[in-house]
């Protein structure tokens, strides 16, 4: 019986009508798996187009004159890089410089939006509200207002292209426009978690289900839950928050030094303390690593022991047999001497130590358009 307490996105009924399984996730009814199963999904969008209904994402705007100084303080990438158009990956960290969370950022001209985790929008918001100080900024949680769905896969952009007059071949990646789809007025953004080319289309919640039924269905996107994202994106090499990072980790330690710009001009929060840690060298990073048992019988799940020369290291921190490459693979941190492709490690699996291999991440070359 599902919990009553759990939130639904305005596309629960069609999940329902199609068949879906629904889980709980970040305080959301949401659909892990349609009846093609997690692994037609995942080939749909590896080979032509996938579905995703992902409003359970929470969305904050920022206006007002100090808009791009308040969001450059409490995010760690450069906003002052950002045109109207832009997006960047970047987070939001605590004043040790672990992760609060992970967030897109995307620039207009009159304000920023601010794109969150489901499972933290609460955190999220009291720690972004509680930075405002002075600031001459207005802050609005638009989550319950904003549906997201993200069409993914090499026959993405023809699909989003059939549907609007927006030249959304013209659209790179990391950015956006403007513009109606399906006859739904959307921003268009060319941005994803599955290392595919795609879009992730933002509109009212109330016209999402018309935007649904253009894209979703036989010759269109296959629909795709919450199990085909996460082996996409682990697949990807892209962290999960609660799983890959969290409130113990920071950037530099999951290797997206990326994010961190460290001399952008402006005080964050974590600054200091990435800073003394960029100084004084890391001692863990994240890595990638495959069983290496070969047709693959045991899968390292999340929260698995992993043994590095006969001493635990850490846990497997994702975990799935992916359906790209028919082997079983995750992530884990290990001390830095030792994170480089090659190093053998062991996961407890069912009280039995199964032999693994780091190896590069990631595990599938990511092919988005740039």
């Amino acid at each position: 019986m599902v919990d009553q307490t759990l939130k639904r996105t305005p596309l629960h009924a069609i999940h329902v009508a199609l068949g879906a399984k629904m889980v709980p996730f970040g305080g959301y009814e949401m659909p892990v798996a349609y009846p093609a199963g997690i692994n037609a999904e995942h080939r749909a969008v590896r080979e032509g187009a996938g579905i995703f209904d992902v409003s359970h994402m929470g969305e904050f705007e920022v206006t007002g004159p100090d808009r791009n100084a308040f969001v450059q303080k409490v995010t760690c990438n450069d906003v002052g890089a950002l045109r109207p158009g832009q997006a960047q990956y970047s987070a939001l960290l605590t004043e040790q410089g672990t992760f609060v969370d992970d967030c897109l950022v995307y620039r207009f001209e009159d304000k920023l939006m601010v794109v969150v985790n489901a499972s933290n929008i609460d955190k999220d918001w009291d720690h972004i509200v509680a930075q405002k100080g002075g600031a001459n900024v207005r802050l609005r949680n638009i989550s319950e207002e904003v549906a997201l769905l993200a069409v993914q896969g090499p026959k993405a952009e023809a699909l989003v292209g059939s549907l609007t007059a927006v030249g959304v071949a013209m659209i790179p990646y990391y950015h956006f426009t403007e513009g109606k789809v399906a006859g739904v007025q959307c921003f268009i953004s060319r941005t994803g978690y599955t290392g595919e080319d795609g879009f992730e289309l933002y509109c009212r919640a109330g016209d999402v289900e018309t935007l649904w039924h253009a894209l979703a269905g036989p010759g269109r996107a296959e629909p795709c839950g919450l199990g085909a994202r996460d082996t996409l994106r682990l697949e990807a090499g892209l962290p999960l928050y609660g799983s890959d990072i969290d409130d113990t980790v920071t950037p530099l330690e999951a290797g997206l030094n990326f994010i961190v710009k460290l001399d952008k001009g402006a005080t964050f929060v974590g600054l200091a303390a990435l800073k003394r840690q960029k100084l004084e060298g890391i001692t863990r990073r994240l890595v990638g690593f495959t069983v290496t048992e070969t047709p693959p019988r045991m899968i390292a799940r999340h929260g698995y022991d992993v043994f590095l020369d006969g001493r635990k290291a850490d846990i497997v921190r994702s975990g799935t047999v992916t359906p790209t490459v028919n082997a079983a693979i995750g992530t884990t941190y290990l001390p830095v001497t030792q994170a480089k492709p090659g190093t053998k490690i062991e996961i407890e699996i069912r009280g039995k130590r199964a032999p693994a291999e780091v190896v590069k991440l990631p595990f599938v070359p990511h092919r988005t358009k740039r």
